[in-house]
């Protein structure tokens, strides 16, 4: 059987709704740089909430892309890293990232006459 991300029952789409998903997408940009402790993603991931970055990072280690290391230290200390299928994925989230910065003025733009329009 082919994949296909356009059939709601193709695993496919389930992995294009994993790497779509904001949360995702920032946590593997913040991941990029080297391994974080959840504070230091929470931290950097404005805006998440810690029931959504603990589902976001459960859901990337379930789906192979981040890994979580507890080291046995008092008090316990977890580190969050990528994988290198998490790696594979830097190139696009970068260029995705790239592109919401690039165009970011003309998007406000079209937001606002659309807007307009009432």
């Amino acid at each position: 059987m082919q994949a296909d991300p356009f059939n709601p029952n193709c695993g496919s789409r389930k992995v294009l709704d994993r790497i779509g998903d904001r949360w995702s997408v920032l946590v593997v940009l913040t991941l990029a740089c080297g391994d974080k402790r959840y504070g230091e993603l929470a931290e950097r991931v404005d805006g998440i909430s810690q029931k959504m970055l603990t589902q976001t990072l459960r859901g990337l280690e379930r789906d192979g892309i981040v890994t979580r290391t507890v080291h046995a230290s008092v008090p316990p200390r977890v580190d969050y890293a990528l994988t290198d299928l998490g790696r594979s994925l830097l190139d696009l989230v970068a260029g995705l990232e790239a592109w919401a910065t690039t165009h970011l003025v003309e998007v406000e733009a079209a937001r606002a006459r659309y807007d307009a329009r009432g």
